[in-house]
């Protein structure tokens, strides 16, 4: 999936969500956590959101009590999603259909393969086509105005799409 990525000593791997306070800062959290688990490449982490309603805003209480809660630390401060993200991120991982329609739509045809759900990454998950029927299966569920338990739900479907991300990035 990531072969473009191949023999590259650095990356830098952007999370995408809608506001940038919930799901794609908890996605930074647990990979910036467990990025040391894998010696190379060398991993970046940055997040955004498609949408500009909480930029400058910390994360989510919940996504961040959620995290916390597994032992990460990790600082936040949403931010929207631009052109230039193409040019500064290597890959680029939307949590739902939603997200990933917006970020393509700012895609020029050189960047398009940068984009994955972050699903795709899932080992159970990854044998699903983006643009088959199934797209459902690969979105990582809006917990925003949820409560706590929907964020511990979102969390696991991160770490394990995580797991499978880094596998795959040390090939």
């Amino acid at each position: 999936m990531l072969e473009y990525l191949r023999g590259k000593s650095e990356v830098t791997i952007s999370m995408v969500c809608l506001g940038n306070i919930c799901r794609s800062p908890m996605a930074a959290a647990i990979l910036f956590n467990r990025r040391g688990e894998i010696s190379k490449p060398k991993i970046n982490v940055d997040s955004s959101g498609t949408g500009a309603w909480h930029v400058g805003e910390g994360p989510n209480p919940h996504s961040k009590q959620t995290w916390e809660k597994h032992g990460l630390k990790y600082d936040h401060v949403a931010k929207k999603f631009s052109k230039n993200d193409f040019h500064s991120s290597d890959l680029i991982l939307v949590m739902d259909s939603s997200n990933y329609a917006n970020v393509i739509s700012l895609a020029s045809e050189d960047v398009r393969h940068k984009v994955f759900y972050l699903r795709q990454f899932d080992p159970q998950l990854r044998e699903i086509d983006r643009d088959s029927k199934d797209y459902e299966k690969l979105e990582v569920p809006d917990p925003y105005s949820l409560s706590i338990g929907h964020f511990e739900a979102v969390y696991e479907m991160i770490d394990k799409s995580i797991t499978g991300l880094l596998a795959e990035l040390s090939r």
